[in-house]
């Protein structure tokens, strides 16, 4: 039977949530990683000790995941990453309707969109960007300088992962105006998104070409996959919204990231109060 570890981590983790979860594991050990996350060794993984445990995790704001003994990091080949509120702290669209004063409309068909309320993703993507018709085109550029700030953890969880070898890929419902300089900012393997129409200095309120859905991340992060020969357990894929399910089920190690109720409930890993790079701490060195 394989040996399982619990990896606990909190930006305020105490020695005291280490012990309770050791305790509630039935852990053999105590190995403290950092100042915000430490190895209870040699767990009781069954259903009811994982449902216990979780629980009381979540209820006390620290991040728990049971993880087969001996992960390395460079076992894993490929990492896909979701850009709205997963690699960066906005929704662009949202951001971008502000600058003419229809953010709430946006952010309202958003959040349905990413609670799962509107199963039709392209639908809702084309009603929201539909609102934006006749937004100046400079605007773009203003809410990458002025909103967009990569999430805590993000650059680290990056190079560390490239520094292993791991390709990384951006695939996003959202927008290749900022999908493409973050590829290149970080440098990203690979970045795919839908592209806003622009006619005169201005969109148009529309898309170009077909909507990249729940359906075409899943498809991308496939295709990634095959071409760096990574089998689903060699993928990490990171989400928040209901638009992520799919692409999390083709990877091994899913995880939700500061995820909305339905798709923690459907992934998992979760990490809900540390940063991107709490993934490092998975895997042993």
């Amino acid at each position: 039977m394989t040996t399982h570890h619990l990896v606990v981590q909190s930006p305020g983790l105490s020695a005291e949530h280490a012990e309770q979860l050791a305790a509630l594991a039935q852990a053999q050990g105590i190995a403290r990683i950092s100042a915000t996350a430490a190895r209870l060794l040699d767990v009781q993984h069954d259903g009811e000790t994982r449902a216990e445990v979780v629980g009381w995790a979540e209820r006390h704001g620290v991040d728990a995941a049971f993880l087969p003994a001996g992960l390395k990091l460079s076992a894993c080949k490929v990492l896909a990453m979701d850009m709205d509120s997963t690699l960066i702290n906005i929704e662009c669209i949202d951001e971008i309707a502000g600058v003419v004063g229809v953010k709430d409309k946006v952010s309202e068909i958003t959040e349905a969109a990413m609670r799962g309320e509107i199963k039709d993703f392209s639908e809702s993507l084309r009603r929201r960007v539909a609102l934006l018709e006749g937004v100046p085109a400079d605007a773009l550029e203003r809410v990458y300088a002025e909103k967009l700030r990569l999430n805590p953890g993000a650059e680290r969880l990056i190079s560390t992962a490239q520094a292993v070898g791991i390709k990384v890929l951006l695939v996003s419902g959202g927008f290749t105006f900022f999908t493409d300089r973050l590829r290149e900012r970080l440098n990203l393997d690979s970045a795919h998104a839908n592209t806003l129409e622009i006619s005169n200095g201005v969109l148009t309120g529309k898309v170009v070409g077909d909507i990249l859905d729940a359906d075409a991340k899943a498809v991308h992060l496939r295709e990634f996959a095959r071409q760096h020969g990574a089998t689903k357990e060699q993928i990490i894929a990171m989400g928040d919204g209901a638009n992520d399910l799919k692409m999390l089920g083709a990877a091994g190690f899913p995880v939700a990231y500061h995820a909305k109720p339905l798709v923690r409930q459907q992934t998992r890993y979760a990490l809900n109060v540390s940063g991107l790079d709490g993934v490092l701490n998975w895997f042993e060195s």
